[in-house]
């Protein structure tokens, strides 16, 4: 079972401060699962705006989460890193379902599993869970795709 660090995570995500949302890995099996946390405090940007009067953490953070953990997931089982010759996009959301609020000094457990890939889209099913209750879940879909080189200026 793999554990990575945040300085592993940086290797396997391009998201960077605000919009990285890992903070560490638990448990990584190549090609089925991962457990992934992020700790959820106050000083994310998102909660100076919502809700200034009771902090909550916006759902559609907790889907990109998953997405995220997905995403080490993947490129773990493809067996290669981030890079800037690709860009593994979100292509898909089924299912969502939000079950209770997260707030800060939560700690986001995410736990997702492979459940199929075809023809470059990979499928997962995913779960966010605080304390053992389930904060979140949803079908996500995702897909590696080579970036274009930027096209050369005339001189």
């Amino acid at each position: 079972m793999t554990q990575l660090d945040i300085r592993a995570i940086l290797e396997h995500l391009p998201h960077r401060y605000p919009f990285l949302l890992i903070d560490r890995v638990l448990e990584l099996e190549k090609g089925k699962r991962i457990v992934a946390i992020k700790n959820v405090t106050i000083n994310e940007p998102f909660f100076v705006g919502h809700f200034p009067h009771m902090p909550v953490m916006p759902g559609v953070l907790q889907i990109e989460a998953l997405a995220q953990a997905a995403g080490i997931l993947s490129f773990q089982t493809m067996g290669r890193v981030s890079d800037d010759q690709s860009v593994y996009y979100f292509v898909g959301i089924d299912s969502a379902r939000f079950k209770r609020p997260v707030v800060p000094g939560d700690q986001l457990r995410l736990e997702v599993e492979i459940v199929r890939v075809a023809r470059s889209i990979w499928k997962y099913a995913g779960k966010a869970t605080v304390d053992g209750q389930v904060a979140a879940q949803a079908e996500l879909m995702c897909t590696l795709r080579q970036i274009d080189p930027p096209a050369e200026s005339p001189q």
